[in-house]
């Protein structure tokens, strides 16, 4: 089970605003988007103490999405008090997003 959030055009901005963030882009039609979720969920389980986690679905929020410049899936994108700070597109490994974290 995702320990991820669950994010929407409604709670998204809020979700972000403070503190560090990584939100994964995706969609459920997306092959590369199924790799990419139980690494996310592996993130979320070993993270830093109190770094958010969380999934937006792309069908559901394109809005969200066509802000930040989102053309493909999977985009992982660290939020660090609302603004990018870091982004990766395409699958990557949970020690990856976790340094990434640790940085942020």
């Amino acid at each position: 089970m995702s320990k991820a959030l669950a994010l929407d055009e409604s709670n998204f901005a809020t979700n972000i605003a403070q503190g560090v963030t990584l939100v994964d882009f995706w969609a459920p039609w997306c092959g590369p988007c199924q790799v990419q979720g139980p690494i996310v969920d592996d993130v979320s389980a070993r993270a830093p103490q109190g770094v958010k986690i969380a999934k937006l679905n792309v069908d559901e929020a394109g809005g969200v999405a066509g802000q930040y410049g989102v053309m493909s899936i999977p985009t992982l994108i660290i939020f660090k008090d609302g603004e990018e700070a870091q982004r990766f597109v395409g699958v990557q490994a949970a020690d990856v997003l976790i340094d990434a974290l640790k940085k942020a």
